[in-house]
């Protein structure tokens, strides 16, 4: 089971952002800090871009800038930009209603998987870009 790294580099490119709030930054170098392919970092300035957390500036010298203020960026904003579908995953064909627990395990499952899901957002909304960008530059 592979697990996303586009919630942790999408990130990494939102506080390379915030540290260069008035000089847009190519998908090149955005790349380059985060160690993966400059059509990762596109694809995922994409989607930060449709949920309005960043913005192009076109043309010779352009790049990506934030688009609004880091202080206002959440994690969890980043988290439901960047991150498809749900924080778990449930069985990919329905368990066998023939078997005792088959029938009932989605059921048990729901309630403590619910709440999981509920702290990660709440913790996630508790933190913004900001606060990382301030954690990176004290290292």
């Amino acid at each position: 089971m592979a697990i996303s790294s586009r919630f942790p580099v999408g990130v990494h490119i939102l506080a390379l952002l915030a540290q260069s709030p008035d000089r847009p930054v190519t998908s090149d170098y955005l790349a380059g800090s985060a160690s993966t392919n400059p059509a990762v970092v596109r694809k995922l300035l994409q989607a930060l871009g449709t949920a309005r957390l960043t913005r192009a500036q076109l043309g010779a010298g352009g790049g990506s800038l934030l688009a609004r203020p880091a202080e206002t960026i959440t994690l969890l904003d980043v988290y439901h930009a960047v991150d498809e579908g749900e924080l778990f995953a449930l069985h990919h064909a329905p368990p066998n209603p023939a078997c005792g627990t088959g029938r009932h395990i989605l059921a048990a499952l729901k309630g403590p998987m619910d709440r999981a899901e509920a702290a990660l957002e709440a913790e996630l909304a508790a933190t913004t870009i900001a606060d990382v960008v301030r954690d990176v530059l004290a290292g």
